[in-house]
């Protein structure tokens, strides 16, 4: 029998180029087309994708609020530096932490991972343990910055869904947080605001980074290989 050899990519290489081609398109739109809206699917495959990102223990301790309220997007704008995205965005994403690791939330994931997964095995007990002995002890402040870092984990995790939906985003951190932590009572939640996302579609006419060419350092700058 003789085996043939086809000079199609295969399926994998042919979604990774996608991917790098779509992240080549992306930029940090500065202006959106208000009279666009992103397809609800679109959104929701966005939002699963900062959803499934890593985070550290699993403990996902960051939520994300989908704002499309006009009035409240107006307030936000307001202390966002005037920004045009926040309200000529289809959707506002807020990524918010945890204000602190307590141990009730510590031990809310690793109980849901306990009933998920169907087991209780020693070393996963013996690990929240030795996490409870030691997160809630480090302080608030210490937290939340973990917190924080784990939320823009989810935030890389939407940007790269976003641009592979082919929809403009810009993360954002151009704002006064504790006056969006008001805006959307977030401190009643626990939660303190980290970062904005907003999805959209760019109107060209309108950007002045639209048509510049992307800058990044060169891969022998940026990339070392130890071997």
């Amino acid at each position: 029998m003789t085996q043939t050899t086809s000079n199609q990519p295969d399926a994998d290489s042919q979604n990774q180029s996608v991917l790098i081609d779509r992240l080549n398109w992306r930029y940090a739109t500065k202006k959106m087309d208000p009279t666009k809206v992103v397809a609800q699917e679109k959104v929701e495959r966005i939002l699963e994708a900062a959803r499934l990102a890593p985070t550290s223990s699993g403990l996902q301790p960051y939520e994300i609020f989908v704002v499309t309220n006009t009035a409240v997007r107006e307030r936000i704008k307001a202390i966002a530096w005037n920004q045009g995205q926040v309200t000529d965005c289809s959707h506002l994403l807020v990524f918010a932490a945890w204000d602190d690791y307590t141990a009730e939330r510590i031990n809310v994931m690793f109980d849901l991972t306990n009933e998920v997964r169907g087991v209780k095995n020693e070393g996963w007990e013996a690990y929240r343990n030795k996490l409870l002995a030691s997160y809630p002890q480090r302080g608030a402040e210490a937290n939340f910055a973990h917190a924080a870092r784990q939320a823009y984990l989810g935030l890389a995790a939407a940007l790269m869904a976003a641009a592979f939906e082919e929809v403009d985003s810009t993360p954002m951190e151009g704002f006064d947080p504790t006056a969006l932590d008001e805006i959307l009572d977030l401190r009643a939640r626990g939660l303190r605001s980290v970062t904005l996302l907003p999805l959209g579609y760019r109107q060209e006419s309108g950007d002045w980074l639209v048509n510049l060419k992307k800058i990044r350092r060169p891969r022998s700058q940026f990339i070392t290989e130890i071997a």
